[in-house]
């Protein structure tokens, strides 16, 4: 601190006090210092003291630490019980629950399996623990006696949930179009199953329709029934059980699929039982299968399909394995008999029925493919293709015997009358009903032909067959014995013909000019029918022979007739006139001409040709016998009895045919 300085007069005085002060600073500084001496000398001693102190409690420090860690080990160790302990403890839990049984609670069982797992899991990372084992040990047999317990309910729970479903349940589905009518056949709608020929404008609209419709599935299963199936599936699947998963799901739901099909009418037939079956119950049977493979495919096996895409979710390969395992027998039933069909012994009749069966493959291949997609399923998705090719072959083959039989037709009884034969009109409709299934024709035509395309095909095809039909009703004309019903035949049989393009849609296939040919070739007949039939008679009523050298004759008024002649040359033509028109009216009464715009036709001409010459005979040389004894011995008709009988010509009249 600052000394002060006393300045002035008591100079002196301030020193001794500077001089006081001082010396009382030097003793403070001197006890401090002695005071700081102590303290260094008492510190050193402690100093001395503590590291004593320090060596004698390191061991005590030592046993504390070793204490802390002992404590805290035993702590770890405690907690480590706990856990272990409960474990046990939900072992314990878990296993009360498994031995109850998934039944009355199926949620609680599926958390004890997977409780179970989780205890599995624990004690298998833990297997320091001296009764690891024998926890594992316990544990996996129980997990395994789960699983069976598991297999049971899946077993027990898919059978009471797999009905059959009843045919009309499945109708339900069926757009309203295709649902049977009341007592139909098979439980199929009126439009199946029928002769096609009896139904021949139905085809492409009933198609058209097939296509557009819409169908709604049943539910095979209960939807609230799914979610537990499919927990059990997975618990299967997690376990390893798989196999028994699919064998259990394939012997519940393939019977069932069978059953609903046998319930609507599907029946196991083979090729044998097939070749054996008369044609009407057959053509019935491939109705009804084609109905049936519509349902089969549309409602049946695509329930099936939304039943296993649900059950198995997650396990996409599971889904396509047992939608394979319980269909394949069914659709071995289905195809079977298609394949039957495919391969028996062709006949013309078959053809509209083997593209009914084509249709229908084509119109569900889409499908097929969809439903049946995956691995799993190669073999039934190349069964159906195998059956559309085939019946598509067969299709084809029978379309070209079916030509060549029209050429080659043998059938020795021809018609009497010279109506249309049966041939005739069989080919027609068939040719008819044929437009009913253009686009299946030319969808053959396609597979089977190239170059052309399908339009000029079917005309060519159509064609040739008519032409088949001409060449055939031409050797037929040449078993009758009069050339005039020969003519009178064929008139009417083309005739049909060309009606019956005119009417159908192979006009616009077979052109103008085809029906224009053909309708000359009609009235070609129709002329030679007249000059054969009628010009024999006509010959009564000409002047040609009237006149006899030498012979008396008389006038128109009865007296002396200049030309000479003869009364009984005319009364000699008009008896044979007699008797030829009537052998001609008895004769050709019986003959039929079925149209009658062309019936009516054909009896103006005659009557244009026979009536005025007629008129004119007994104009000029009826006097001749009317002046004469019996005259109508002679005169029997006038010309108005004669227009009336000719209105009965091409009848068709039963009596009594004289021997030709």
């Amino acid at each position: 601190m600052g000394i002060p300085i006393v300045s002035g007069g008591g100079g002196g005085e301030g020193l001794d006090m500077l001089s006081e002060r001082a010396a009382k600073m030097r003793d403070s500084l001197q006890k401090s210092q002695s005071i700081t001496e102590n303290m260094v000398s008492i510190l050193g001693s402690f100093d001395h003291r503590l590291s004593a102190l320090e060596t004698a409690m390191r061991p005590t420090q030592i046993r504390t630490h070793a204490i802390r860690r002992a404590h805290e080990n035993i702590d770890k160790t405690l907690k480590a019980a706990e856990v272990i302990l409960a474990q046990f403890d939900l072992t314990r839990q878990a296993e009360a629950k498994i031995l109850k049984g998934p039944h009355e609670d199926l949620e609680s069982y599926l958390e004890a399996i997977e409780q179970l797992r989780g205890n599995i899991r624990f004690f298998s990372n833990n297997k320091s623990f001296k009764s690891s084992d024998g926890v594992l040990s316990h544990a996996n047999s129980l997990l395994a006696k789960a699983i069976l317990k598991l297999e049971d309910e899946f077993k027990q729970l898919l059978s009471s949930y797999s009905k059959p479903v009843e045919p009309d349940r499945l109708f339900e589905g069926l757009p309203s179009a295709m649902r049977p009518s009341s007592g139909s056949p098979g439980g199929q709608p009126d439009a199946n199953g029928k002769n096609p020929s009896s139904n021949v404008h139905h085809h492409e609209h009933h198609q058209n329709n097939a296509e557009n419709a819409s169908y709604n599935p049943p539910s095979l299963i209960p939807p609230r029934i799914l979610p537990l199936l499919h927990d059990l599936a997975q618990q299967m699947v997690e376990a390893g059980n798989e196999q028994q998963l699919v064998k259990i799901y394939r012997e519940t739901r393939s019977s069932v699929l069978e059953e609903s099909l046998r319930k609507l009418g599907v029946e196991k037939l083979s090729k044998d039982d097939v070749q054996k079956m008369q044609w009407e119950v057959l053509e019935a049977k491939i109705g009804n299968w084609i109905h049936f493979m519509r349902i089969a495919v549309k409602l049946l096996f695509n329930g099936e399909r939304r039943v296993c895409d649900q059950m198995f979710e997650g396990f996409d390969s599971l889904k396509d394995q047992c939608f394979a395992d319980v269909t394949a027998g069914s659709v071995a039933v289905l195809l079977s008999f298609g394949d039957a069909i495919a391969k028996s012994k062709r006949s013309p009749e078959k053809l509209f029925v083997l593209l009914d069966m084509y249709e229908i493959m084509r119109e569900l291949h889409s499908e097929i493919e969809t439903l049946f997609k995956g691995k799993a399923c190669n073999e039934i998705r190349e069964s159906a293709l195998g059956l559309t090719k085939r019946l598509a072959q067969t299709a084809q083959e029978t379309f070209s015997d079916f030509e060549e039989a029209v050429e080659k037709d043998a059938t020795k009884t021809a018609v009497a009358d010279g109506t249309v034969h049966p041939l005739t009109s069989y080919v027609i409709n068939y040719v008819k009903f044929l437009f009913d299934y253009q686009t299946t024709l030319k969808q053959l035509f396609r597979e089977f032909e190239s170059g052309d395309d399908s339009n000029s095909q079917l005309a060519a095809v159509t064609m040739r067959i008519m032409q088949a039909l001409q060449t055939n009703l031409d050797g037929k004309s040449k078993q009758y014995k009069d050339p005039a019903l020969s003519h009178l035949f064929l008139m009417n049989n083309i005739h049909y013909m060309v009606r019956s393009v005119r009417r159908s849609e192979a006009k616009d296939l077979l052109g103008d000019d085809w029906v224009q040919r053909h309708r000359r070739i009609v009235q070609q007949h129709a002329n030679q029918y007249k000059r054969i039939a009628w010009a024999k008679i006509l010959q009564c009523l000409s002047i040609q022979g009237l006149t006899s050298s030498g012979g008396s004759g008389v006038g128109a008024d009865g007296g002396p007739n200049s030309s000479g002649v003869s009364r009984a040359i005319v009364k000699d033509r008009l008896k044979t006139f007699n008797i030829q028109f009537e052998e001609l009216h008895q004769r050709q009464s019986q003959w039929t001409v079925p149209d009658t715009e062309l019936r009516d036709s054909l009896k103006l001409a005659v009557a244009e040709v026979l009536l005025p010459a007629y008129r004119s005979f007994l104009k000029r040389f009826g006097p001749l016998v009317e002046n004469s004894k019996n005259p109508q011995k002679y005169i029997r008709y006038t010309p108005e009895d004669l227009d009336r009988m000719l209105n009965e010509f091409f009848e068709g009249k039963t009596l009594n045919e004289p021997k030709r």
